[in-house]
């Protein structure tokens, strides 16, 4: 495959965990980027010197008007949106509208502007509430929750819209993603995050006094959820592969899972914790929370033959350290 030009990219929510390092990747590949966020849950620090922040909503279609025209903007990565599952189901117009409300309207906008390629930030919990097994691409999407949904719905717009209009987009839905860039340039830095192994990282570093386990019921092999933990540099590496295979091909479109293909319980990933940090935290047991799934295990295998990725920290202990190094820093950047 001839290697594509490197296009202007913007990052919607590039000063948030996810978007941070997928402006670190394109960075350190060679291209030019701009970052848009409103900064209600992103960090101006977690920006690398040198790339525009335009602060604002990705509603604001005269905003995007001036970005793409004075940067010149090809591509979009859109991280922007709410994550919480629980909060989904209490509040879920929040979701409809962060979620999908807004991506329509971006969407719409990108098209006005001339934008040739949209990378979507998705999720696994498309697929609902599957089988104790590695979910493929073509699993049924049954959405149990408003953030599952919220997704889902904005998947289908981008579907719709890349057979009506010359642009192409990709979908990658991802598992549970975690730890920090190695070089401890960026990191999960929300203070409240429900994140398994933030959480637990933050109980190392006395910032909680436990950790809770939702549920010991679930038809899994310790009774506890089952998850697909992914490295965040690992998924931020194929976000640039994927649109670089989106570049090569506009005639093509993508939907990927991107995980590992294998998966750790909560209670697997809290012995690892106290093994990595020789240390033991508390745990505290509690009911299920609504909306949480038993298992969610990806299969890897369209991402893996459609783009040349390969993971460098598939390992839960590097996982773990660099997650908690970066909680290290963290403690420093806030006093």
């Amino acid at each position: 495959m001839t290697v594509p030009c490197k296009v202007p990219v913007l990052v919607t929510g590039g000063a948030g965990y996810i978007g941070s390092h997928a402006v670190l990747a394109l960075l350190d590949a060679g291209w030019n980027v701009a970052v848009l966020d409103d900064l209600s849950t992103g960090f101006r620090f977690a920006i690398p010197g040198g790339v525009p922040l335009y602060e604002g909503d990705i509603l604001d279609a005269e905003l995007l008007a001036h970005i793409v025209a004075e940067q010149g903007s090809k591509a979009i990565m859109h991280f922007a949106g709410s994550i919480i599952v629980p909060e989904s189901v209490e509040n879920p117009l929040k979701y409809y509208d962060n979620n999908t409300a807004k991506s329509r309207t971006l969407i719409e906008n990108a098209l006005q502007q001339g934008v040739d390629h949209i990378l979507f930030s998705s999720t696994a919990t498309v697929y609902g509430e599957p089988e104790v097994k590695p979910l493929t691409e073509d699993d049924p999407l049954m959405p149990v929750n408003p953030y599952g949904m919220s997704k889902l719905m904005t998947e289908r717009i981008l579907n719709d819209v890349s057979k009506a209009h010359p642009i192409n987009h990709c979908v990658l839905r991802y598992f549970n993603v975690c730890g920090a860039d190695p070089q401890g340039r960026s990191g999960q830095s929300t203070e409240g995050a429900t994140h398994l192994i933030k959480v637990a990282v933050e109980a190392v570093l006395g910032k909680r006094d436990h950790v809770a386990v939702f549920g010991d019921d679930y038809p899994t092999p310790d009774g506890t959820g089952l998850r697909d933990y992914i490295h965040v540099s690992d998924l931020a590496s194929a976000h640039v592969l994927a649109l670089e295979a989106l570049i090569a091909e506009p005639d093509r479109s993508l939907t990927m899972n991107v995980g590992y293909g294998g998966g750790f319980s909560v209670l697997e990933v809290l012995d690892a914790v106290d093994r990595v940090a020789q240390t033991k935290i508390e745990r505290r047991q509690l009911p299920r929370r609504v909306g949480d799934v038993p298992a969610l295990v990806s299969d890897p295998a369209r991402v893996r033959a459609t783009i040349p990725w390969t993971p460098k920290y598939d390992n839960l202990d590097t996982i773990i350290e660099h997650a908690l190094a970066w909680e290290r820093k963290l403690s420093q950047l806030r006093g």
